[in-house]
């Protein structure tokens, strides 16, 4: 069977397409904006990426697969609905022909989902199953984003942004999971979503689909949770924090999240010593061990397994380090992540100079719905830059409350020259973008290798 993936370079439709390959089918792609790590893992694989052009769909293919992205207009939408060529959304093809007959372990949230379903296939993967995935990013334990894996279980990071042009229902509705993280809720995706209520209600849906002897672990408290929950909820719940009055709770010992205990009806189980940092991914490991639980896993064989973790590429990946600069590329999209991304870098550093510069490249970043808050969430940097392109346009809001260690910067050349006179033997740069970012961090490195 021949399928065509219309998207293929997006995290969750080059998953897909690696999936589908392993299925034993012919597999080809069209996609513009490509960049790695997805870029070069479909190119590992074999599968030739082209720009979007109608000429791709002769010969015609047995199915096309149309990414979220895609919408009226483009040249391969036109040419599969005149053509009549059979065509379906990725989550439902995900669902028809991987998991209609397998365990599913679902991770929802608006942060923390990539990194947490990978410290879930992880923790699987450890105690001796081969678990199939599909993740958002490239858990450097695997080293690649998807496998079928073995029977029964199936873990999907579970996004809520709409599924199709043609079917605007969040994507995580079509996984029927078995078990499900509910990792946090916050407004996001203001290009589809009008207001939290709208997210909350996709949400609800979901809950809705998951049985009454599956399980959903959600953190505590999470007021914007709390209220889906409310709308009705037919599942048992286990709640996590680091409070002890949660069932699954963590006691930091190191106040950057490096080591931290873990309890569950405040009995001690184990210590987690890992590579990560940060509070957040410490809640991230105890909606991972909760979850790995229901499925039988063990929880201090699940905390050994995290002391094994290596995180997802482009979270706070280390690239490169010359001359004692250490240079990380970090996926950002909200100024929650941001504000927890640089508290945790913040701890592990100490007083060693920490630069953070960021491109806001979601779609919502980039409509402005959060540039009020984008200040105050790099505020544990030492120095913090905003790149701004041309048609970004809400600089002046920036500007009222700007703190006195935020720079912007509308071109790219002026950045990369200022970054490079800046740098200095000590310094810890983060780049945080969910695009490709001109490759900046990398040609720093260059440059910094070069002088």
């Amino acid at each position: 069977m021949h399928i065509h993936i219309l998207g293929i370079c997006g995290t969750f439709m080059g998953g897909l397409a690696l999936l589908a390959r392993e299925l034993g089918m012919k597999v080809t792609g069209s996609d513009q904006n490509v960049y790695p790590p997805m870029s070069t893992q479909l190119e590992s694989a074999g599968i030739v990426l082209s720009q979007y052009d109608r000429s791709n769909l002769a010969p015609n293919p047995d199915l096309v697969i149309v990414g979220n992205a895609l919408s009226r207009g483009n040249p391969e939408v036109e040419a599969t609905l005149n053509l009549g060529l059979p065509y379906t959304s990725g989550p439902q093809w995900l669902f028809d022909s991987v998991l209609k007959h397998r365990t599913v372990l679902a991770v929802a949230g608006t942060h923390g989902k990539t990194t947490t379903s990978a410290m879930l296939a992880w923790i699987l993967e450890y105690a001796g199953h081969k678990p199939g995935f599909l993740i958002g990013g490239v858990p450097q334990n695997f080293g690649l984003s998807s496998r079928l894996g073995q029977d029964p279980f199936f873990v999907i990071e579970a996004d809520e942004y709409d599924t199709a042009f043609f079917d605007k229902r969040s994507k995580f509705v079509h996984y029927r999971p078995r078990i499900a993280i509910l990792n946090n809720l916050e407004y996001d995706h203001a290009d589809i979503f009008p207001d939290l209520a709208a997210i909350q209600t996709q949400f609800h849906h979901l809950v809705r689909t998951i049985p009454s002897q599956g399980h959903i672990v959600l953190p505590e408290p999470d007021n914007n949770l709390a209220q889906v929950i409310d709308r009705g909820c037919w599942t048992p719940l286990t709640y996590f924090s680091t409070d002890p009055s949660a069932e699954w709770h963590a006691e930091p010992i190191h106040n950057d999240g490096s080591q931290f205990r873990v309890f569950h009806h405040n009995k001690l189980i184990s210590t987690v010593n890992w590579q990560l940092s940060g509070m957040h991914n410490v809640r991230n490991a105890l909606a991972a061990i909760a979850a790995a639980s229901h499925a039988s896993i063990d929880p201090a064989l699940a905390i050994q397994a995290l002391s094994q973790f290596m995180n997802v590429k482009r979270r706070m990946e280390l690239l490169g380090i010359v001359d004692d600069i250490h240079i990380y590329d970090d996926f950002a999209h909200h100024p929650t992540a941001i504000a927890t991304t640089l508290e945790g870098a913040r701890a592990r550093l100490g007083k060693r100079r920490l630069i953070a510069i960021l491109e806001p490249r979601s779609n919502s970043m980039r409509m402005g719905i959060h540039a009020k808050q984008i200040p105050a969430s790099m505020q544990d940097a030492d120095i913090a830059f905003i790149y701004l392109p041309p048609d970004i346009h809400w600089d002046p809001e920036l500007s009222g409350s700007r703190p006195t260690n935020l720079r912007v910067h509308t071109n790219i050349e002026e950045l990369l020259n200022e970054l490079l006179q800046l740098a200095k033997p000590g310094d810890h740069f983060i780049f945080m973008s969910n695009g490709g970012f001109h490759n900046i961090h990398n040609r720093l490195l260059e440059r910094l290798s070069a002088r």
